[in-house]
């Protein structure tokens, strides 16, 4: 079994790496090598390349993986070629495909805001169009039949398209990221945001709350960082405190895991109907745009409280996000394709 996952983030890579360990053939493809600076098995770097070129580029690689591998994972709506033209093709060969959607790229406001009244969500500009990307939606379930998603807040914007809808969480080495517990003893804690996306992340209101809480007299020191390559940040996260996630979208992300893995207390914004579809053990404490100066403010002046739930966080990653177990639920997904 060869597979090739195919789009962009450090989720593939990371699922790449456990299926090898599992022994799964699996290779990472990025089209480009972005602002984090992952570093999967093979990289395109077809923003290098003229118009034509990269479309070309696309369509030898369509060509020679058609070839060799027997299943293709796409993530983030991304196929070989941008008009998803390829999926005929590749179903035609009798490839096996599945696609993991990740956030931005099915996610509407029709539906986070009529349907499940969240107020903050924000969307991506390019992803602003829904016409576009329920007709991406309806491509691509024409030819795939299995979706993954990672909860049950993006459940509802793919469940109606694919035959098949999988949640499969987040996954994290967790050996490459050795705890590092918050030190009761300190009383100027570091807080850590960096966003991704500014406006979709909320980080307005993180930015907010922080200049009242300097303004009113509170001790702590602050980093905003949302361009570092990953293994920076990641330096800068061991160091932390306190980690905050995101305030709009309403579940939390690759961060707050990070974060619970290292031993980090994370604050994020979890929508109240999405809360019970979680293990009961989550401990990231929840913070509206509303409500993040008095989280904030509550856990500043609490070093026990950030210590016990930096605790409760690495046990939470161990225990539901375990690499070795999300590696395994993807082999078994394979073998039903």
């Amino acid at each position: 079994m060869k597979v090739l996952h195919l789009g962009f983030g450090g989720q593939m890579i990371v699922q790449c790496e456990a299926l090898k360990e599992i022994g799964v053939d699996a290779t990472s493809c990025h089209f480009n090598q972005g602002k984090f600076k992952f570093q999967p098995d093979i990289c395109l770097h077809l923003n290098q390349l003229s118009k034509e070129e990269r479309l070309q580029r696309r369509r030898e690689l369509l060509a020679a993986a058609a070839k060799e591998y027997d299943i293709f994972h796409f993530h983030f709506g991304k196929t070989f070629l941008p008009d998803h033209s390829d999926l005929a093709y590749l179903k035609k060969l009798g490839k096996k495909m599945v696609v993991q959607h990740r956030g931005s790229d099915v996610r509407r406001l029709s539906i986070a805001r009529d349907q499940y009244k969240n107020p903050y969500v924000k969307i991506k500009k390019k992803f602003k169009n829904e016409k576009k990307v329920v007709a991406v939606l309806k491509k691509m379930s024409s030819y795939i039949d299995h979706a993954i998603v990672a909860d049950h807040e993006l459940l509802p914007y793919v469940k109606d398209f694919y035959k098949h809808v999988h949640i499969i969480h987040q996954a994290i080495p967790l050996d490459d990221f050795e705890p590092k517990y918050p030190s009761v003893s300190n009383h100027t804690p570091l807080i850590v945001h960096a966003p991704s996306h500014y406006t979709v992340k909320g980080s307005e209101f993180v930015i907010n709350a922080i200049k009242r809480l300097y303004k009113n007299g509170y001790t702590f020191r602050c980093e905003l960082a949302s361009k570092l390559p990953h293994d920076q940040l990641k330096e800068l996260y061991k160091e932390a405190d306190i980690i905050i996630d995101q305030l709009r979208i309403g579940s939390f992300g690759v961060a707050s895991l990070e974060g619970m893995a290292l031993g980090k207390p994370v604050i994020c914004y979890i929508r109240n109907d999405l809360t019970n579809t979680y293990p009961q053990e989550l401990p990231i404490l929840n913070a509206s745009p509303k409500s993040i100066y008095k989280v904030l403010k509550k856990i500043i002046v609490n070093p026990d409280q950030r210590y016990k739930l930096g605790v409760k966080g690495r046990q939470y990653a161990e225990m539901h996000h375990d690499l070795q177990q999300i590696a395994s639920q993807l082999a078994i997904l394979y073998e039903k394709l």
